[in-house]
């Protein structure tokens, strides 16, 4: 293998492809970077056997090959390097990686690829037979980046890092006729975001649940992707695995690569019904400035962190027609209270009820909106956050109460 590269690309690459190099594993080649030369182009694969990810970026092959090299000191390598060309050379007979960029060179010692697993692509209707590829077939469909990366934003905060409940460290993910659906959920708060597609399934809806780590890469990797070009999405059941395709901006971007694809494992569990724990009613709604409440809250959680992240709220509705007021106030034995005031529009009863400041910061950091309501309907009872202007069925967050104040 000969293959030369630029050096920002190449760390560009290596730094989509390395969330997915396995840090736990027994076997020593999962903590390495494939590098596959072939067709002028420069694959990098990386995977854990629960997520893997391969990057296309652009090269110039004089002999094709392939090298895992390890994922670590390679990264850290060419994150050293100065912004020019790099050349690579592969010794098949010791299986040793000799890089060369201006004057700095260096030597790793690398695994035979044919000791890498096999990470499914969407193919490009080639035969990729022996290229250490299998084409994945299954479901079709594709999405908007931008708005598929603002719905991932919107939801994966809530899914649960408790690896012992596994279906709640999931996203459900529905693709209708016309719309797809995500919701996740910890048990203590709940968020669904909807949006209308224009290409949706002529078959049956189809539901699956995507782990919320898989969908936080896609989300990352989508930063840099060319947004005028769809998300291509494959989903198999026989495998139980999602595959999500994206285009880079093309070569004359910054760090850019050509394409990549992210295939994820599948979550084989039925989640939760959450439809029972949606308000459907509320006695006070409550219309703030989405920018003014995240404030408030924000300085209310530097005392809420020392008592359980419990911030109260009262909801005070306005006399005589008047703006009514949200008053957040936290306390801490050690450390001190905080009051902050800030005016809404409140129609029905008041109410004073408690919230943990961190789940309200989450959600509040994703919406875009200049307001957002609040419906409450008793201390007890879970209350529902909307972003005001946003359709009624697009973005729903259920956040669980506190205990009740006392």
């Amino acid at each position: 293998m000969r293959v030369s590269c630029i050096q920002e690309h190449l760390a560009k690459g290596l730094s989509i492809v390395s969330r997915a190099v396995s840090t736990r594993s027994t076997m020593p080649v999962l903590g390495n970077i494939l590098l596959e030369a072939k067709d002028n182009q420069l694959r990098l694969a990386a995977t854990n056997r629960e997520i893997g990810i391969n990057c296309w970026i652009a090269a110039r092959v004089e002999d094709e090959g392939a090298i895992t090299v390890p994922a670590r000191l390679l990264s850290e390598f060419v994150n050293s390097l100065p912004p020019e060309r790099i050349d690579m050379e592969l010794s098949v007979r010791t299986q040793t990686l000799h890089l060369t960029c201006a004057r700095y060179n260096a030597n790793m010692k690398g695994i035979d690829a044919f000791d890498f697993p096999l990470i499914p692509t969407a193919g490009n209707g080639e035969d990729h037979t022996g290229d250490g590829v299998a084409v994945i077939d299954g479901m079709r469909l594709e999405l908007e980046v931008s708005g598929l990366r603002k719905m991932i934003d919107q939801v994966i905060f809530a899914a649960s890092s408790d690896e012992s409940r596994p279906t709640l460290t999931g996203v459900e993910v529905k693709f209708q006729a016309d719309r797809l659906i995500m919701a996740a959920t910890d048990g203590y708060r709940l968020s669904i975001r909807s949006t209308q597609i224009s290409q949706g399934l002529a078959e049956e809806a189809l539901t699956v649940i995507v782990p919320a780590k898989s969908l936080g890469e896609l989300a990352r990797i989508s930063a840099d992707a060319d947004e005028s070009r769809p998300v291509q999405v494959i989903v198999t059941q026989a495998r139980n695995q999602i595959l999500f395709q994206l285009w880079g901006k093309g070569e004359e971007g910054r760090g850019a690569f050509q394409r990549v694809e992210l295939v994820s494992e599948l979550i084989d569990a039925k989640f939760p019904d959450y439809q029972g724990i949606i308000p459907k009613s509320f006695t006070t709604r409550t219309v703030v400035d989405t920018a003014a409440l995240l404030k408030a809250v924000r300085v209310a959680f530097l005392f809420a962190r020392d008592n359980a992240n419990i911030v109260r709220v009262n909801v005070l509705p306005g006399a005589a027609g008047n703006n009514g007021q949200i008053r957040l106030s936290a306390t801490s034995s050690e450390i001190g209270d905080n009051a902050n005031e800030i005016d809404a529009m409140v129609e029905g009863d008041e109410l004073d009820i408690a919230f943990d400041a961190r789940f309200l910061i989450d959600v509040l950091s994703q919406i875009d909106q200049p307001q957002v309501v609040l419906e409450t309907t008793q201390p007890t009872r879970p209350g529902a956050i909307r972003p005001v202007g946003m359709g009624a069925d697009e973005f729903l967050h259920v956040v669980m109460p506190m205990h009740p104040p006392r």
